[in-house]
């Protein structure tokens, strides 16, 4: 089969686009500023989609299951991972902002800052309404206004519920079940055009981050900035690569194949961007619909490991900067807060800052103008919250796959590359699948020690 040309494949664009826009950023910001709306527009398009696809993707994969207890099954240990794994980033936040100390020597007073720049983010996280309000805004007003809201865990709920109510009505369902498979292939056509102009997005988004904060900019803080980018490398690399490990596939495989995704994060700044397409990727990978439709979406909710890392490094970071002493209750308070208030944060670019407010709120020593200092590279930053966040949840896609019991390895290996090695596996059928059921209990079992 021929190759297609280099410059015709997708990641290699995005690259491209995102260099240019450095550089176009870098020697002429005022042009560079004028882009923002190419990046807004993408990302707007991508939004436009995210909705339908998550509905026809959860309907269709609860109505194939069949086995009510199955879909509760597979939700809470979905939750159950994303519990362990946003408490594991929330610690190693915690640990390196101790063992780095990014903000001690910037002795800044607390008095001399402005808060009005930051007013704006500290407003939304004090008109938070909690938990109650949380559960409000899960439940839409109408069925269809989940829909047109663009909220993700609205949309999930209305489909959840849809894809049970089919799934209880049984074989008069299927006519609905299967035009509902239809328009998610219809949908994931339009993701695919949508994609296409993915280089323009990421110039256009890349362009203006650096035209409207200069590289300049980056200096005075590279510090937090390098030990941020820092402890999400090793949280992939140690804790992700770990858990990819005993569940049986090779993680800088698994980042490999979906680099496409990646650099439509890196150039856009949220994970959002990529949705769509991860999930597209991951069923192609052997994850069944139902798993892909539950945890995906779910995760963009609750299990967002760079935002998580991100909060208590950056409180620990503004208590540093301000000289301002956090005793070990306020630290495991903020611990146990942030578990709370990481829930429910998108993947949209800001979203990360407003968290941040509302989490500063808990320990009130720390002064809420003390944001202003990290203001101006919180742009650089949320492209790293982005990059962990869709890593961290496509593989607690692939783990709650194999944790079921459902996860096509042979696809996953031909997917990753070790085609060859289940093209020559010389077992019979009965025992590759025997040994593919003692790889589950294995998983499953180390995951429960």
């Amino acid at each position: 089969m021929k190759r297609k040309p280099f410059y015709t494949i997708l990641y290699v664009q995005v690259l491209a686009a995102i260099v240019a826009g450095v550089l176009l950023g870098h020697f002429a910001p005022h042009a560079a500023v004028a882009l923002k709306p190419f990046g807004d527009l993408f990302i707007k398009l991508v939004r436009m989609i995210i909705g339908p696809v998550i509905f026809c993707t959860v309907v269709t994969g609860i109505a194939g299951m069949q086995d009510m207890k199955k879909v509760g099954r597979v939700g809470g240990k979905a939750l159950l991972y994303f519990e362990v794994a946003s408490t594991l980033a929330l610690g190693i936040g915690l640990l390196a902002a101790h063992v780095i100390a990014p903000g001690n020597g910037f002795n800044v007073d607390p008095s001399t800052l402005d808060a009005r720049a930051v007013s704006g983010y500290a407003a939304q996280a004090a008109h938070g309404d909690g938990i109650a309000g949380f559960i409000a805004h899960v439940i839409p007003d109408t069925f269809v206004g989940a829909l047109v809201q663009g909220d993700i865990l609205p949309v999930l709920l209305i489909a959840m519920l849809f894809g049970t109510a089919l799934a209880l009505m049984g074989e008069p369902a299927a006519p609905v079940t299967q035009m509902i498979e239809t328009l998610s292939k219809a949908f994931f056509r339009i993701v695919g055009m949508v994609t296409s102009l993915a280089p323009i997005g990421a110039f256009g988004a890349m362009a203006f981050t650096i035209g409207r904060y200069g590289i300049v900019s980056l200096l005075p803080m590279l510090k937090l900035i390098g030990t941020f980018y820092f402890t999400a490398f090793v949280f992939v690399a140690v804790v992700l690569g770990i858990v990819a490990r005993l569940c049986g596939f090779g993680l800088w495989r698994f980042l490999a194949h979906i680099r496409d995704e990646l650099l439509i994060v890196l150039g856009t700044s949220t994970s959002e961007a990529a949705l769509p397409q991860l999930m597209d990727k991951l069923e192609r990978l052997g994850c069944p619909r139902g798993v892909v439709g539950l945890v995906v979406p779910t995760g963009y909710s609750f299990n967002l490991d760079g935002t998580n890392i991100y909060m208590t490094l950056a409180v620990l970071f503004l208590a540093q900067a301000t000289n301002t002493h956090l005793s070990f209750g306020q630290q495991l308070t903020l611990l146990l807060v942030t578990m709370v208030t990481s829930k429910g944060s998108t993947g949209v670019t800001g979203a990360g800052f407003i968290t941040l407010a509302a989490s500063l709120s808990v320990v009130p020593t720390v002064p809420v103008s003390a944001m202003v200092l990290i203001l101006g590279i919180d742009r650089f930053m949320s492209e790293c919250r982005a990059l962990t966040n869709i890593v961290g949840n496509g593989v607690a896609t692939i783990v709650v796959s194999a944790w079921e019991g459902e996860l096509d390895r042979a696809k996953l290996a031909m997917a990753l590359g070790n085609g060859k090695q289940v093209r020559g596996d010389s077992r019979s059928p009965d025992m590759r699948e025997t040994a593919a059921i003692d790889r589950e209990r294995s998983f499953t079992n180390d995951l429960i020690r």
